[in-house]
């Protein structure tokens, strides 16, 4: 008989990057406005996306 695959291990979520502790307050990650709620925007420097449908909202540069 061959031997069993050895299980892999499940990588741990990582719920702690969704929101920060500031005080009393949770500040979270803006959500998508076409997703709804729970689907978050991902932070970049010059944008925000949505990695689920692909929405794209600018950042305004200072001038």
């Amino acid at each position: 008989m061959s031997k069993k695959p050895k299980p892999k291990n499940k990588q741990p979520s990582k719920k702690y990057l969704k929101y920060k502790i500031e005080g009393d307050k949770v500040i979270r990650r803006p959500s998508c406005p076409k997703c709804g709620a729970g689907v978050f925007l991902a932070e970049h420097p010059d944008r925000l996306h949505c990695g689920k449908c692909g929405y794209v909202e600018f950042k305004v540069k200072k001038a």
